[in-house]
This record gives structure tokens, sequence and C-alpha cells, in this order.
């Protein structure tokens, strides 16, 4: 059996179902392939304590999706819905805490209680990010110019860029070079000493990372989460509930997506792509393909590497995807009742939970990982989104999502389960230490480490980026060299998965991104195809 569609798409994560609304939007006939049961990819809520409680499996908040998207896709009008997320808050186990609300007369006089000179020196330090984040937030937005091309296109392509950058002063541009270069631990020593606010503010630097607060390009990932233009929120229903509006945009414009159909194979013919075949046997038709998979899964295992360039396959097997994470789901009868801060206050259970002691200690765990060892003090960053969203769990129960690192970045391949339960654990243990009875609360636990990561969402390495954040996995170099414009080297095939640029994050950036690339090179298309009648024309005259 054969089906026919101007464009398939490969995987029914948010880009995939982004390009997909985008694409039926213009008039494509639009066909999604889901491997799994349910659409989301990482952003997938799902029911493991049963149906009474809806779990954000994975990725667990909202913020860099462009609001121009939001209101392109009418997701609205499919119940998308973000409750705004609180401050930060950090128990600490000698049994003070430190909060970073909003206002600013109230965030120095709580980082005040740990030093007068870091109070002080917040507001600086706020600015530098904001003037950071005026240079390099456009650019996340745009598709990379092929740099070093020397088609007549590509240099003007590049001089764009060029011209758009030429706002950028001298300060400015040294300042880039040493985020893009530096490790957030440079960056913050820079302005604070005490451990409490190094601590709380370097786990913006390596969350999801393979890399400790000390490392290289480090700084890079902790403004990566602040360049949106919308602050960051917990939707209604979860994050399954984005992809559901998602989903649902794109057949309201008129796109078919099957779950359920794993794809076998992207099919190619003479340089070009011709569709796909199904692990069922079907195929389906199409001279446009997008694939949002992780690009060592498309390209190396969806394809035979034979037909493509010898140093594009050698960039997709050299790309860097791994990881320490483990994603803990928690049920609990009750909110916890921190020794430090004992009241009932929205802005704390509604907000990030933080426990990092220090700097000092996210570093020591990720050197323990790095050594082959779980961390024996792993750090967490806490949500509880059931503090807004009663639709999560029984009354008077909460749902609690726990990022935390590291483990080995090798349990992606070889998994030890006792010692996956033994950190989980550990983690449970330091929430009892400033919350005595938090772990008498707990009903149900989920831990999800990177093999199951690996396994079940496709996120080779674990990795929730499909691909580190990190200077040369980056821009132009997203995932390959001469191909972060979001083609391939197979005509009509197409990328826009979070490993290409705009990635990273649940943004929809790439998913919208490949759609303006496939219509600009049908557009190039037609006119070459008219410029060819015509000079027909001419000639047979």
């Amino acid at each position: 059996m054969t089906q026919h569609a101007d464009v398939v798409v490969v995987g029914g994560g948010h880009n995939g179902l982004v390009a997909a609304a985008y694409l039926a939007r213009a008039g494509l006939t639009t066909v999604v392939c889901e491997r799994r049961d349910v659409v989301g990819g990482a952003a997938v809520s799902e029911h493991p304590f049963g149906p009474d409680y809806t779990v954000t499996s994975l990725s667990y908040v909202v913020s860099l999706m462009p609001p121009q998207l939001v209101r392109d896709l009418r997701l609205d009008q499919q119940g998308y819905h973000v409750y705004p997320q609180g401050p930060y808050f950090a128990p600490r186990a000698d049994g003070r805490y430190l909060r970073l609300p909003d206002d600013p007369e109230q965030r120095h006089a709580e980082i005040a209680k740990f030093s007068t000179r870091d109070a002080d020196a917040y507001p600086r330090y706020d600015r530098h990010l904001a003037e950071l984040g005026e240079v390099l937030g456009p650019l996340l937005h745009q598709i990379p110019p092929r740099l070093g091309s020397r088609r007549p296109l590509e240099l003007m392509r590049q001089a764009r860029l060029l011209l758009q950058l030429r706002g950028v002063r001298e300060r400015s541009a040294v300042d880039v070079v040493r985020l893009l270069t530096g490790s957030i631990a440079d960056l913050l020593d820079g302005y604070f000493e005490s451990d409490a606010l190094l601590g709380l503010l370097s786990v913006s630097g390596v969350i999801g990372t393979w890399a400790g607060p000390r490392s290289a390009g480090t700084a890079y990932v902790m403004l990566h989460h602040h360049i949106g233009e919308t602050a960051w929120g917990f939707p209604r229903g979860g994050m399954g509930a984005v992809s559901g509006a998602l989903a649902g945009s794109a057949r309201t414009f008129g796109a078919q997506i099957r779950t359920g159909a794993q794809v076998a194979r992207i099919r190619t013919k003479d340089g070009r792509v011709t569709g796909v075949e199904l692990a069922s046997g079907e195929s389906i038709d199409a001279p446009v393909v997008v694939t949002t998979a992780h690009p060592q899964i498309s390209f190396l295992r969806l394809m035979d590497p034979a037909e493509l360039p010898t140093g594009f396959v050698d960039d997709i097997r050299g790309w860097r995807t791994r990881s320490g994470t483990v994603k803990i789901n928690l049920a609990l009868d009750r909110l916890p009742v921190f020794s430090a801060y004992p009241d009932p206050d929205p802005s704390v259970y509604g907000g990030t939970i933080v426990l990092a002691e220090s700097l000092d200690d996210i570093e020591n765990a990720f050197q323990q990982a790095v050594a082959g060892k779980p961390a024996e003090l792993p750090f967490a960053d806490i949500c509880i989104p059931s503090v807004f969203d009663d639709s999560l769990a029984p009354a008077g129960q909460h749902i609690m999502s726990m990022f935390t690192q590291w483990v080995p970045h090798t349990y992606a391949d070889s998994p030890d389960e006792a010692e996956l339960k033994a950190y989980a654990d550990r983690v449970l243990a330091r929430v009892e230490a400033v919350a005595p009875g938090f772990t008498s609360s707990v009903l149900h636990q989920q831990v999800i480490g990177p093999h199951q990561m690996q396994e079940e969402y496709g996120l080779v390495g674990g990795n929730i980026f499909h691909g580190e954040l990190s200077l040369g996995q980056m821009f132009h170099a997203r995932p390959a060299a001469g191909y972060a414009d979001l083609r391939t080297p197979v005509r009509g095939l197409y990328q826009a998965g979070s490993a290409t640029h705009g990635g990273g994050g649940v943004t929809g950036i790439p998913g919208r991104n490949v759609v303006r690339q496939i219509l600009a090179d049908r557009r190039t298309e037609r006119w070459r195809r008219t410029g060819r009648s015509a000079k027909s024309a001419v000639t047979r005259g």
C-alpha cells in the first residue's frame, strides 16, 4: 500500500508538529509519522501512576516558544494556556534559604542575607545578561548562512548577517566571545562571592549538559535559557498539552498525524528524496521529507550512510550527545514543608526549588560522574506544577518534577539500575534534609535515566537537546558543516529537530524555520522552471 503526500514529517515531537502545522497552513498535503503511540517526543504528558495523575515525563517548563508562533498557529483555540512560573527558592542544609523575587528591593534584601556585595552586584549582572541577550537573541530565530560558502546567494546571506551585527559595540563583541568560550563559573566569579548565590545561578549553566560549571561554554548554556521572548511557565495539562495544542492546530489546517507509524527508512533515488517506508511495510511517496529525529538516527539508521557525503557523515558520527541527567517524577499526598521557610507561600511552591549548596558541590558532582560514579550529592531543579494546575492530581495531592544531575553518560548504553535507584534515593534524601517528612509524602515515584531517555524517547545519549550546546555545535555548526540551513545533502530532505539551530528546549523554532526554507526553495524552483521555459520558447522562436 502506498500513500502520496506533498511532505512527510518524520517524528511527532513539538518541532515536527510545528512544521506540519505551518506546512498544512501553506496548503501542502502533510503527513506526520510518529513512532510512539502518543505525539510530543520529550514534550509529553503521561500517566505512569494511573489515570488520576498527569505527569510531564521529561521537559517540564515552556519559555522559548515565540509568541508569534503561538499566534500563527492559533494555539489558544486549542486550549494552550501557560501559568507564569514563580521565582527561585533555594533551601539550604544549614537552615537558611535564598530567594530571588522579581521585585528588585526584595531581591536585594534576600541576597544581602548572604553578601551585601552580591546584592549590590546583581543589577549589574542582570543588565550584562540583558545586553548579551539583545545581541544573541535575534540570532536564535534565524536560519544560519553557510559560513565559508562562496556561492553568490550564500555570500549575500553572510553579508546580511554582518549588516545585522554592524551595531554591535566593541565592548559587546568581546563580551559575546567571552560568554561563548567561558564557563558559568568564570562569569559568576566576576560578580559574586557567596556560595548560596553562586550555587543557585550556576545550575542554569549546566542543566541538561555533560559539563560542570567550570567547563568552557557553560556560560552560554545559561544565557540560552534566558533569551526567550516570554517568561517561563507551566502549561495547563503538562507539556503534553503543548504538543496536543500543536497537533490540534496541525489537524485544523489539514495535516494528517499518524501515531504508531515508525519510519524504517527514508527513501532516496539519484540524490533526491522520494518518500519514506514504514516498519509495517507501507510506503509514503513525497518529494519533500522533513526529519525531526536525532541526526544520528536520521542519517545513520534511517538512511544508508554510503548515500551521503563522507564529510557530512563524519560530522554526524562525531556529534556529541552525552548526558548524565535523571528525571524523577513524584506523586505526593501533600506539599513539602521547608524548615527554613515553613509558610505556605505560593511564590515558593509555584517557582523553581533548587538544591545546590555551592558551585563547587555542583562541580564535584560532575567530576564524580566523569570518573564513572553517580554523584554522591546530586543537584536538583524542582517544580510542583500542580500548585497552579489542579488537573494534574487528585484534590490535595501534587505532582513534583525533579530534573537532576549527574550519573555517568555511559548509562545511556549500559545502565546500572541498582546504582540509578540509589542515586534517586539520595536526591529524595536531599529534599528530606531541608523538608522533614517529605519522603513519607511520596505516593508514587518514576525514575527516568539516560537509557530510558534514549530507548523510549529517542534522545540519543539521553541528551535533552539532541546534542550538546557547546561552541563547536552551535549556529553554523549545528549539526554539520554547510548544513545548518536545515537542508541536507539529499535534495528534498530537510532536518528540523532539536539538534538544528534554534533547538535546545521547547522552542518550535526549527519547525517554523524549516517551512520557511522549504517554501523559499519551492519558489526558487518555480522561478528556475519559468526561466527554462522562457528560454526554450525563445530558442524555438
